[in-house]
């Protein structure tokens, strides 16, 4: 649960950045009348996100034994790979997100209005969604369908009211404390889904194990147990891995740590409301 949660707030707020970026120039603009393309167009692509949610699963559902094993490891190595790209992006691009939205919003209300402001809107709501569905159905893989949809649903109504929040008082949240902390969460967690994606396809015979078990500490923390589960669901822990998952799990968190601290962080702006 605590993964889906993580996962679908941070995913959230960012799109609930976005949208607040967007009203506030228009506020601006004293264009309020074009508001309601802007609420469509999110509207929209968030039942198209459920639609590419729903079809992801089915089609991992069809899948049994070896064939279900690969789709699980290509999953999850998949959700690894765009959540380190959204781990880049937020760190290189953050702080220039609010100009190039707000440039973004005022061309759109020269040119076409209305269905400019829905295009904008639904993209940027429609890219969140199918990242975080993709990786929702990484996260099913070590949590129950309950856990991972009952973490989604409180991770997103948690950024709904950060995004209420950070638009409508003159309040600042510290963004960039709160998407740094949540920077290293999510690369744990993709070390995580790199470890667990290499396993799956350990077990496929698709990549080879080299050593089976480098180590087996399963009658100390299983991870079967609820504990076990818990930690495989966030940190990606197996208690008995093979040496080709050992070697991805800490080549994957070296690099990408070592990217991060050589890269100074950009700063995140939050949305303007009437009070700017």
């Amino acid at each position: 649960m605590l993964a889906s949660l993580l996962l679908s707030l941070r995913e959230g707020l960012e799109a609930a950045l976005i949208i607040g970026i967007v009203l506030g120039v228009l506020l601006k603009l004293k264009r309020t009348d074009l508001k309601k393309a802007v609420w469509i167009g999110a509207g929209v692509a968030i039942l198209a996100s459920l639609a590419v949610a729903l079809v992801l699963n089915l089609f991992g559902m069809e899948f049994e034994g070896r064939g279900e094993e690969i789709f699980e490891g290509v999953a999850m190595l998949l959700a690894a790979g765009v959540l380190t790209w959204m781990i880049f992006w937020m760190h290189n691009s953050a702080g220039s997100l609010k100009h190039e939205i707000e440039a973004q919003t005022k061309d759109a209300v020269r040119a076409k209005g209305g269905r400019a402001l829905f295009t904008l809107a639904f993209l940027a709501v429609f890219r969140e969604g199918v990242e975080l569905a993709l990786f929702l159905l990484a996260v099913r893989q070590t949590a129950s369908p309950i856990q991972t949809f009952g973490g989604a649903m409180l991770g997103l109504a948690g950024a709904a009211v950060l995004g209420w929040f950070l638009f409508n008082t003159t309040s600042r949240l510290s963004l960039r404390g709160f998407f740094r902390v949540t920077n290293v969460l999510l690369i744990i967690f993709a070390a995580g889904l790199v470890g667990l994606g290499v396993h799956e396809l350990n077990e496929a015979g698709i990549i080879p194990s080299v050593v089976e078990h480098v180590w087996d500490i399963n009658h100390i923390l299983s991870d079967k147990s609820d504990i076990g589960l818990l930690f495989k669901a966030l940190v990606g822990y197996n208690g008995n891995p093979s040496l080709t998952e050992v070697i991805a799990y800490l080549a994957y968190l070296g690099s990408i740590v070592t990217y991060v601290l050589m890269r100074k962080p950009a700063v995140l702006q939050a949305p303007t409301g009437a009070t700017d």
